[in-house]
């Protein structure tokens, strides 16, 4: 099936739901985000409704606001994965209904499916539910718990799922990562890296492009090291990854760790997550101004001759 859109691919951000206080959806500020995020960040594409997005904490109506002719964004990907196959079925419809680009899933995480064709089967029902959209298989084990490997899920996928477009793949084992690009080259498949402090050596497996909750703040610097890795200047695209590994090693990335994050560097308030989880503490906060003021990074300097003096 083909579709218009072009494929896929380059940086796409996880989108963060911005809340108020009270732990409502903070509807006013979305034109400012997509803004900074095209326009400061060079990020063109989104994917809502992630985990960093409290995918099943959210109404799916917030996307509708991330939807509009007045935004410079390229291409809207929503995931629709929930506990049942009705709702998930539902919310693809509503995802085609206001415009998505795409819908992604993942497995089902309370009543697993235990077998490749089991969870096929299910994948196959969602996708159904928007014939016109291209689908994509969000592979994250580490919060779902199903193990099935993703080189096993997309031997022969097309054959059960025609809309099948790529993978997000958020898990740490890159020999399944490669063989599921080696395995299916033929197919021109979107291979979406979503483990941000590991996508220059996905890069070198094949990745065609990347998911992840930093490019909401690390876009420019990110699409730095793409450029890199295109020229093959693998010294400078190595320093670049570098910085992410020093940077997760000293802030770290939860939801609430990456709402703070997110609000003192683009300025744009983020707000609490819903609970269980809870707001970063006003001492995580102070600790991270302070040390991204130490890297240089909330006026971050561009890197020259290679050198990284911010990250080291």
């Amino acid at each position: 099936m083909a579709f218009p859109k072009k494929k896929l691919q380059g940086l796409v951000a996880a989108t963060i739901t911005p809340m108020t206080e009270d732990g409502e959806i903070n509807f006013s500020v979305i034109g400012q985000y997509v803004d900074y995020l095209v326009k400061e960040q060079g990020v063109k594409n989104i994917f809502g409704k992630s985990t960093l997005g409290m995918s099943l904490h959210v109404s799916s109506s917030v996307f509708r606001r991330y939807i509009s002719p007045g935004y410079q964004l390229d291409q809207v990907i929503i995931h629709v994965g929930a506990l049942s196959l009705k709702e998930s079925q539902e919310l693809a419809q509503h995802a085609a209904e206001i415009g998505a680009d795409g819908i992604a899933v993942i497995a089902p995480f309370f009543l697993k499916p235990w077998t490749k064709d089991i969870l096929i089967n299910f994948l196959k029902e969602v996708a159904a539910a928007a014939p016109a959209l291209p689908f994509y298989y969000y592979h994250i084990p580490a919060l779902t718990g199903v193990k099935i490997r993703a080189e096993e899920l997309l031997d022969g996928i097309l054959d059960k799922i025609p809309t099948f477009q790529g993978l997000k793949f958020s898990d740490t084992d890159l020999l399944d990562f490669g063989q599921c690009v080696d395995q299916n080259r033929q197919q021109q498949f979107a291979f979406l890296f979503g483990v941000d402090e590991q996508l220059l050596s996905a890069l070198v497996m094949g990745a065609t492009g990347a998911v992840g909750s930093t490019y909401n703040y690390l876009g420019k610097k990110t699409n730095q090291m793409l450029e890199a890795f295109e020229r093959k200047d693998f010294s400078l695209a190595l320093n670049y990854q570098s910085c992410f590994l020093i940077y997760f090693s000293r802030l770290g990335f939860g939801v609430s760790q990456t709402k703070a994050i997110m609000t003192l560097v683009s300025g744009i308030s983020m707000g609490p997550p819903r609970l269980p989880l809870q707001k970063a503490s006003r001492e995580f906060t102070d600790s991270a101004e302070a040390k991204l003021k130490s890297l240089d990074f909330l006026s971050f300097t561009d890197l020259k001759d290679g050198n990284l003096e911010a990250g080291s």
